[in-house]
């Protein structure tokens, strides 16, 4: 394993990691590709990158091979409170006016850390949450965190830090956050770790925006320093889905090396103490570029636009109006919750032993609170499916 990778077969595995993993490494970075792929191949069992490549090429990738690969070619590198001026700016201008806003009405806040690596920013995230909301028992935050590496994934689970998370950030936080453990580690308060929920996501895969896996309505998402590591047409892409998952006038955050008006020229840009933050500009359309989400296994997104009324539509042919799942799956991703659970009822009514939408309404029901009835809509899934993964999992969930 110690022989260099010739030139010709690394660019044949950056084009590889840019289709299964979305990472783009330009020749610049091809001793940061060539240590990361000998290090999967040795974790793999491989002696040799040239078998490997071999493998890699003639069958899809399991979910441990692409763990392996995405731990060793994705870098964490974050700390608390990193740019301090995004998170002044989130603590005394951006959440404010959110929370002014949601407390009129549901008392519901919805957060994406995208890209969270080992946790430190979903957990700065979940402080200035708890900062900002003195009656945070009465409100519904949901504060979702994802990465593609799991073992970044497993540490931030774990809400165990050394010193140097918390360089460059404020000293309150560990003063009031973090008790110190025998081995000279910080352990993140309880209260602040379960208001945080971690995932895998690709941000390569088109999964999102979508109900099922929370990446839906969200009112402000976080996607610093990731954008980076993909090619300018992915990441186009990516911003698209992003901007899909927000609300109206929902806030984006990118890294201060990241912003460009050009990139990101679908957004608002928006000036905060010479920071510079991103805002959904809900007068503007964009249509769907790609379903995303089959209503089983894998979860994917109508791309049918929801008709706004009957008299828009002409007379239209019949088989060319949506389906009632599809707008069910449309209005949920809106975090239109009743016009989404009306059509999941007409679905339901309609195919009756079609687990998936016993599924699907189950998940809107789980959204708007109503968890009973949530849980009787997951058992008659399992009744007509007894493998049905997401249903048993969904489950678990509301059990704990």
């Amino acid at each position: 394993m110690n022989q260099p990778i010739a030139k010709p077969l690394l660019r044949e595995l950056s084009e590889l990691c840019a289709q299964r993993l979305g990472l783009h490494f330009p020749q610049s970075r091809w001793s940061d590709l060539e240590r990361g792929i000998l290090s999967a191949a040795s974790d793999l069992g491989f002696s040799d990158p040239v078998p490997f490549l071999q493998h890699l090429r003639s069958s899809p990738l399991t979910r441990n091979e692409l763990d392996a690969l995405a731990s060793h070619l994705t870098v964490g590198e974050t700390y608390f409170y990193r740019d301090r001026l995004a998170f002044e700016a989130l603590e005394t201008h951006i959440l404010p006016g959110l929370i002014a806003t949601r407390r009129k009405s549901e008392k519901r806040l919805r957060i994406w850390s995208a890209g969270c690596s080992t946790g430190e920013e979903a957990y700065s995230i979940a402080i200035a949450v708890s900062r900002a909301i003195p009656d945070l028992k009465d409100w519904n935050v949901t504060i979702l965190a994802t990465d593609v590496n799991p073992r970044f994934l497993q540490k931030a689970s774990s809400g165990l830090y050394g010193d140097w998370s918390f360089r460059d950030g404020p000293p309150w936080i560990k003063e009031r956050y973090f008790a110190r453990t025998a081995d000279d580690r910080y352990q993140l308060s309880a209260h602040i770790r379960r208001m945080v929920s971690f995932a895998y996501l690709n941000m390569a895969e088109d999964v999102y925006p979508s109900l099922q896996n929370n990446t839906n309505a969200l009112d402000l998402i976080f996607c610093r320093n990731v954008l980076m590591y993909f090619a300018p047409d992915r990441a186009k892409r990516v911003i698209h889905h992003l901007y899909q998952a927000l609300v109206e006038d929902g806030w984006f955050f990118v890294s201060p090396s990241e912003a460009s008006h050009t990139q990101f020229s679908q957004f608002i840009t928006v000036a905060i103490d010479n920071a510079f933050f991103y805002r959904k500009d809900h007068r503007q359309v964009l249509e769907p570029e790609a379903p995303s989400f089959p209503l089983v296994d894998t979860v994917r997104l109508s791309s049918s636009p929801i008709p706004a009324s009957q008299e828009e539509t002409q007379e239209p042919d019949q088989e060319s109006l949506p389906s009632p799942a599809l707008l069910a799956r449309e209005y949920a991703n809106e975090g239109k919750l009743t016009e989404a659970r009306q059509w999941c009822e007409k679905a339901v009514a309609a195919d009756r032993l079609n687990p998936g939408l016993h599924y699907l309404r189950s998940t809107i029901l789980q959204e708007l609170g109503i968890l009973d009835e949530a849980i009787l809509s997951l058992k008659r899934a399992l009744y007509l499916d007894q493998d049905f993964v997401l249903a048993h999992f969904s489950l678990g969930n509301i059990a704990r």
